[in-house]
């Protein structure tokens, strides 16, 4: 029993340190969030993680917890959509992650074809160079295409942001350009869907400052209320100054509760 316990709580903390890696980026892929519900109002996605071990006084904390939810007006047309999430990994001595995440985005449907968005955002990552980000925008969401299971759209918004470095402690205020191409694929036989997404985020006055990220997705439902998903993420923040720039990659796999 001991042994069987000692295997959970090992996949777990995998589980927990994986998800924390998948958040240390700047980047967030929204497309990867939104959910494609059809006529169903509202929806909940939440999952929380838990590991304390202490070995002779030596301790590591770790807790990550996401919140994902959605809701839609009586006619459909108008989305309000919220993702939320805490990610800690402590130590007696160091934080290894340290890290929130907030997004608040409101979808209007114009036409078939087009999508008015607005959003805002608050992020803070300690271990990162921009440790703190803030931002608020607006733009156009496009439907190129919804057939057979597909489903590909284009995105451009306009960015205000403000972003925070605390090892320096200055703060940059950008106007940046956000564009996305993301294309969703649903296997109905295999009870599979599959998105893949696309994000270039330059600077209106400075494209050399730019940040790139590419998603891939897989999430298969288990039962009605859980599902299991892997992501593959590739990012890069370019400053274009005396900044060090930043990169990464990684691949993460969990499970999620949808209410």
């Amino acid at each position: 029993m001991k042994f069987t316990l000692n295997i959970i709580q090992s996949i777990v903390c995998v589980a927990i340190v994986l998800l924390g890696y998948s958040l240390q980026a700047q980047l967030v892929n929204i497309e990867s969030k939104r959910m494609h519900t059809d006529s169903l109002r509202f929806v909940l996605n939440s999952d929380l993680l838990f590991n304390y071990t202490d070995n002779n006084g030596e301790y590591i904390l770790q807790i990550g917890s996401n919140l994902t939810t959605q809701f839609k007006s009586k006619s459909l047309k108008s989305i309000y959509f919220l993702i939320g999430n805490v990610n800690l990994i402590r130590s007696k001595d160091e934080d290894f992650q340290n890290s929130y995440f907030m997004h608040a985005r409101f979808n209007q449907k114009l036409s078939e074809l087009v999508r008015l968005e607005a959003f805002v955002q608050n992020q803070s990552n300690k271990k990162l160079t921009i440790s703190e980000r803030n931002l608020i925008g607006v733009g156009l969401r496009l439907k190129i295409l919804a057939k057979n299971g597909t489903l590909a759209y284009l995105g451009n918004s306009y960015i205000y942001e403000i972003e925070s470095v605390e090892a320096s402690d200055q703060k940059f205020y950008n106007h940046r350009n956000s564009s996305y191409i993301s294309l969703n694929q649903s296997f109905k036989k295999y009870n599979l869907d599959i998105t893949g997404t696309l994000y270039f985020q330059p600077l209106y006055n400075n494209i050399g400052n730019h940040r790139i990220l590419s998603q891939f997705k897989a999430e298969m439902p288990l039962t009605k209320t859980i599902s299991f998903s892997a992501l593959y993420n590739y990012s890069v923040i370019n400053f274009n100054s005396i900044l060090e720039d930043n990169r990464s990659s990684n691949i993460s796999f969990g499970f999620t509760l949808n209410i």
